[in-house]
């Protein structure tokens, strides 16, 4: 018998092909469960997430290099994610708009005074906020619980 050889480069060719379909399924499945993506914005650095045990985990290590933490829940103390943050300096200049990708959201700003806008379900809380040197502030946004009648 001889040997086709069209035959043998199609299953060669789909055969590589196969291979490297599996292996970007395999790199982008291992980002897909790294939510914690430390992101830059002028002179804030910020990471996001918190839905799972295995992110929460991360955004713990990675909590030291943080100077501001906002954690946002319903007042029934379930956490929610998807939340509009919106971070202002002390001028009212908007120094970053970013959507939280879970319940925690960790940044790094300049010492000084700000003013975070957090939404959820359209419904917008500020706080005034002030960071500096040492230990890591923490500020909650909390939204009311179940329907409005």
């Amino acid at each position: 018998m001889k040997p086709i050889h069209g035959l043998t480069k199609k299953l060669a060719a789909y055969s590589v092909a196969a291979f490297l379909a599996g292996s970007l399924t395999a790199v982008s499945g291992v980002s897909a469960n790294d939510d914690a993506v430390v992101q830059t914005a002028g002179s804030m650095t910020y990471v996001s997430g918190g839905v799972g045990s295995e992110s929460i985990d991360r955004l713990n290590a990675l909590a030291a290099d943080f100077n501001l933490k906002l954690v946002f829940a319903l007042s029934s103390g379930e956490y929610v994610s998807g939340v509009r943050v919106a971070i202002a300096d002390a001028k009212g200049r908007t120094l970053l708009e970013t959507t939280s990708d879970g319940p925690w959201f960790l940044a790094r700003l300049p010492n000084g005074n700000y003013q975070v806008v957090a939404t959820h379900a359209d419904k917008a809380l500020k706080r005034p906020i002030s960071v500096g040197p040492g230990k890591i502030r923490t500020v909650d946004f909390r939204w009311a619980s179940g329907q409005q009648r």
